[in-house]
């Protein structure tokens, strides 16, 4: 409670309270959108408006330009009081006496002026007193990016004077309302009038940015808006030339130089652009719109009509080659015949074609969105789909065909969400789920319930969901315009998609006899028995086959300190074989792609140096979970600016199926089936291959974390605690200080302030996000194994 705020909501409706139209706000000393409305109808009163409004509209602004620019001149006091309680509201000193314009409150008026990015006034103009009359925040808040923020108050500075721009937020999240300033921006630098400017990417903005093409060595204004547009994209992902994932960062610039041209080229390698770092028009529009450029070509597509040997024909010649189809459609007095015909899937992959599974039973309004319609969708999903005969692991879309606000998705969409999980599950988890909806749909569903791939509904572009939010990290499929192909019998109506390579490949085959995990598993036996052959080491064979998986990655200097060498003697000996490295497994709970080197690694670290009992720390914690953590910890500090807090930043950020960050989904699953797997091999009952099979080819992975926590950290939250505690932050090793310094530093930079020089409540913050993050993982499991057992979706 806020005693400034009180005093706000009690003097506007104790003043303004019995006129008509006016709405009272509630007296809780809490700042929102409410007390901000009260104000502003307030406003409205002193200006002599009888028909009142939240908005602060055309008319308020009109009667406020003829009055002048609120300051110590102002008679009218009331106006002062209230520009004061906005002032206070939203966290700047208002003044030290209400009604009085005084030099306190013209220092916290140039104050939110310059965080604003505005010129410095100590006076109010009517743009700025609708910006101080709303939730909008001029400074950097949780989660927000200071670049991001840079761009904002740039596009305040430049365009606040043009009729139609007001003053945008400065707070570094990328929004709708950020996404309109830049499309007006655009138009304003194209010639646009005041009229004609909408803030729209309407067929005017597109014909305009067809002729500003931009190569290296351009500068100015162009270059300063494309920036400003990758920069609100955000950082993207990119596979380097070792195999390993990194990100880069756009920046706000006005020369196109190599630091831009890199960002530019691994967007357009991202969003399945040729990627040659120039920006031409498609790359204008993949920068400012979710559909990008509609025309540009697709390989995939999805439609309701059957695919008929005709129409195969068509897809093909058209330059389709993954056709999403739907799984089934509950009976109703308007039946569309959408679902998958009898005969359909051998006429599509006959015809070189594949497929992916979409399940939308409605969707259409928040209303359907329930736990358990999720739960009862999902089995319907499951028990259509082993009746055409898709394989373990495919991953199904479920649609969520509407504009769902934010609001909606955590009240109804991730519910519903996260029972088509448990409905999967309570079928034996034969399938992946994935999301179909807007950007934002997809991302929170993702980050929420751990949707495999995302199916996004870019065509939407009206879509408040598609309006400031990046393309998901994890999208498979980009729907981009409705089209026609093909003639007489081979005539189709799709929804033309954006496919992008290595993610879901779609489905070529159905009742295929085995998986990769099948494939893994022989791959694992294969490494052992040449292991048990060779006679150039004396070292056991399931230390060969650990080695052998890790020693492409994982074996510089500081793997050779912490774990020992690779024998080159087996390598070699693997390679005459013939044998083909699998670098990736697909995981047949989650669907992500398991890294088998970073997996090898672990095993080894575990196997050469057995972690200990109790509270204590070995070696094989840095080069499993442990080292994650460090990482990820560097790359918090980091953050720090945006994320104070580590546990948000642990919430927010740790283990999620996507999103830039060295420890996601894959590596606590990679860290925790090592340290299982592993374990099991030390136990002397198995051998390594032997191990592997049992794990994945039983139920026992869907149970990975559950055995991780109960045998590295005895089951219990303080043991977690206190391990996590000494490893990064206590006495260790040497080594392990070597170790954890290098890791943090290698995230964080040089230097980064270690954990425990940190104060206590930052670094017990951070342990606590970490400790809760992993017992959420460990407790969705124990639900999901009631859910199989009572088969209700409870």
């Amino acid at each position: 409670m806020d005693a400034k705020v009180l005093e706000a909501q009690k003097w506007v409706n104790a003043t303004y309270g019995q006129i008509a139209g006016y709405k009272r706000c509630p007296e809780d000393g809490a700042t929102g959108w409410s007390t901000m409305f009260s104000l502003t109808r307030a406003l409205q009163i002193e200006l002599g408006i009888t028909a009142l409004s939240d908005s602060f509209g055309p008319t308020t602004l009109s009667k406020l330009t003829a009055l002048g620019d609120i300051g110590p001149s102002t008679a009218n006091k009331n106006i002062v009081r209230i520009l004061q309680h906005g002032l206070f509201c939203k966290g700047y000193w208002g003044g030290n006496q209400y009604g009085v314009y005084d030099g306190q409150t013209a220092l916290s008026v140039g104050a939110l002026a310059k965080n604003a990015g505005l010129l410095h006034t100590s006076t109010v103009q009517p743009k700025l007193f609708k910006a101080i009359l709303t939730m909008d925040a001029y400074t950097l808040v949780a989660g927000g990016k200071e670049s991001v923020r840079a761009v904002q108050q740039w596009l305040n500075g430049r365009y606040t004077p043009r009729a139609n721009f007001f003053v945008i937020p400065c707070d570094g999240i990328f929004s709708r309302d950020v996404q309109k300033a830049l499309y007006l921006a655009i138009q304003f630098e194209l010639g646009m009038t005041d009229s004609q400017a909408t803030g729209v990417f309407g067929p005017g903005t597109q014909a305009g940015l067809k002729n500003h093409s931009l190569s290296s060595g351009d500068s100015g204004i162009w270059v300063q808006l494309f920036s400003a547009a990758a920069v609100f994209n955000g950082a993207v992902g990119y596979r380097t030339t070792q195999g390993g994932w990194s990100y880069r960062e756009p920046v706000f610039t006005d020369g196109f130089g190599t630091e831009l041209r890199g960002w530019v080229r691994v967007f357009q390698e991202f969003t399945c652009l040729p990627d040659d770092g120039d920006v031409d028009f498609a790359t204008w529009c993949q920068v400012l719109v979710s559909t990008g450029d509609p025309n540009r070509p697709g390989t995939a597509a999805d439609c309701i009509a059957t695919v008929t040997e005709a129409r195969a024909k068509a897809l093909y010649a058209a330059g389709y080659r993954v056709i999403g189809r739907y799984l089934d459609e509950r009976p109703s007095g308007n039946p569309l015949n959408k679902q998958i015909q009898p005969g359909e899937l051998q006429v599509i992959f006959q015809n070189k074609l594949k497929v992916f599974p979409i399940s939308q039973y409605y969707g259409g309004e928040v209303g359907y969105f329930t736990y358990q319609q999720g739960y009862t969708d999902a089995v319907g999903a499951h028990t259509a789909a082993v009746r055409y005969g898709f394989d373990s692991g495919t991953v199904i879309y479920f649609a969520v065909d509407y504009d769902a606000t934010q609001a909606e998705i955590e009240s109804n969409i991730v519910p519903y969400f996260r029972g088509v999980v448990s409905g999967l599950v309570s079928k034996g988890k034969r399938y992946v789920h994935g999301v179909y909806g807007s950007r934002n749909v997809c991302a929170q569903v993702t980050k929420a319930t751990l949707a495999r791939w995302s199916f996004v509904s870019g065509m939407s572009t009206g879509f408040s969901g598609n309006m400031g939010y990046p393309l998901p990290e994890n999208w498979s499929f980009n729907q981009i315009q409705t089209l026609t192909v093909g003639s007489g019998d081979g005539r189709i109506e799709i929804d033309k998609n954006i496919h992008a390579p290595g993610k879901d490949p779609g489905v070529s085959a159905v009742n295929t006899p085995s998986t990769e995990i099948d494939e893994f598993v022989a791959y694992i036996r294969r490494l052992y028995d040449l292991a048990t052959t060779y006679t150039g080491s004396s070292r056991n064979p399931d230390q060969l086959v650990m080695e052998f998986l890790r020693h492409v990655k994982y074996n510089d200097t500081q793997w050779k300190v912490l774990i020992g060498d690779c024998d080159e003697g087996f390598i070699e000996h693997v390679n005459a074989a013939g044998v083909k490295m699998i670098n990736e497994v697909r995981d047949p709970f989650y669907g992500v792609d398991i890294n088998v080197d970073h997996f090898g690694a672990n095993c080894n670290g575990v196997y050469i140096a057995r972690p200990p009992s109790g509270v204590g720390v070995s070696s094989s914690d840095v080069t499993g979970w442990g080292g994650d953590l460090m990482t990820f910890y560097g790359e918090w500090r980091r953050d720090s600016a945006s994320y104070s807090s580590g546990y948000t930043y642990c919430i927010e950020r740790l283990a999620k199926v996507d999103g830039d960050g060295t420890f996601k989904l894959r590596d606590l699953i990679e860290d925790a089936d090592s340290y299982n797997i592993t374990m099991r091999v030390l136990s002397g009952n198995t051998n390594i291959a032997d191990a592997v099979e049992a794990y994945y080819k039983t139920d026992s992975y869907r149970s990975r974390f559950k055995q991780f926590y109960d045998g590295r950290f005895g089951g219990t939250e303080s043991t977690l605690w206190n391990v996590t505690d000494l490893l990064l932050a206590g006495g260790v090793d040497p080594v392990i200080a070597l170790g954890r310094a290098f890791l943090i530093e290698k995230t964080g930079g040089v230097p980064t302030v270690m954990p425990h020089l940190l104060p206590e409540a930052k670094w017990t913050e951070f342990l606590q996000g970490f400790k809760e993050v992993l017992l959420s993982r460990v407790n969705e499991e124990g639900a999901r194994i009631r859910s199989m057992r009572n088969g209700d979706g409870t």
